[in-house]
């Protein structure tokens, strides 16, 4: 059917989010500052009112049943904890349609366990965002189960896309992308982190040094992102023959920068794939 095209434009698209943590509301967040769905149409449960307070500063309704959440969603995001997970979809089973579109942000969990405990005609697909979603500057990949076709695939991009960058991938490279990306956030503040201790060392006010810093990053992503040419080009023009870049560049080499950040992903890569087989 034509409904999802349809519920785009009337926003009559209902989104329900089983679970409220970081992860959940920063998609949530991206979702309500791009316009695309209003906030009374969007319905999450959380045992506690902890998490479930912020959700409604935003104008989202809230419940502690998980079922409600199913019964009231055509659009369903699970984002418990991993070790919930299996009771929630237990729980919810017996409401899920096929109508329903399922969407897991679990890390760890896959579209097979997935399918296996939901109804066999069950829609899924299966995302893995990572924190700057809260900003509208997120790096997303998903991929589909076996029931989901074009069409869900290019609502839950079109819906995703307002909170960055959104790919459709095979399942395999989640783990990687989560350590590329979803644990390569940490390792993004831990160099921003660096870069202005070493200006502060050489006499710059700390808080002016970090916001140079991060601008200096931004900087570099969005002209890696928009000329879409190799980093060692762009690396390249930015060194002049014996200038101020080749000699830090030198020292960073020493260091093993590359070798060092290429096991980093590796290890969370790693970790990521032993966490889903557990």
């Amino acid at each position: 059917g034509a409904w999802p095209r349809v519920a785009m434009e009337a926003s009559e698209l209902w989104v329900g989010f089983v679970g409220a943590g970081r992860m959940a509301g920063g998609l949530v967040r991206g979702l309500l500052q791009a316009g695309k769905v209003p906030a009374s149409n969007i319905l999450a449960s959380a045992p506690s009112d902890k998490n479930l307070d912020a959700w409604r500063e935003l104008g989202c309704r809230t419940t502690h049943c998980n079922l409600e959440v199913v019964h009231r969603s055509t659009l369903v995001f699970l984002a418990t904890k991993p070790h919930i997970l299996p009771g929630v979809l237990e729980e919810i089973r017996p409401a899920v349609g096929s109508h329903h579109i399922v969407v897991s942000l679990v890390a760890g969990v896959t579209i097979q366990t997935l399918q296996r405990l939901l109804p066999p005609w069950t829609k899924v697909l299966r995302i893995m965002p990572n924190l700057p979603c809260v900003v509208q500057a997120g790096a997303m990949v998903f991929s589909r189960g076996s029931n989901a076709g074009d069409e869900e695939a290019a609502l839950l991009k079109s819906l995703l896309s307002s909170c960055g960058l959104c790919e459709e991938v095979p399942e395999s490279y989640i783990d990687i992308h989560t350590g590329l990306s979803g644990s390569g956030v940490a390792y993004v503040y831990l160099f921003a982190e660096a870069l202005a201790e070493g200006a502060v060392k050489m006499g710059m006010p700390g808080a002016l040094a970090s916001r140079i810093a991060a601008q200096t990053l931004l900087g570099a992503a969005k002209m890696l992102l928009e000329t879409g040419e190799h980093p060692a080009k762009l690396r390249g023009d930015v060194c002049t023959p014996g200038g101020t870049t080749i000699y830090a560049l030198h020292q960073l080499e020493k260091g093993a920068l590359r070798a060092t950040v290429m096991d980093a992903v590796e290890a969370a890569t790693n970790r990521a794939f032993d966490m889903a087989k557990n």
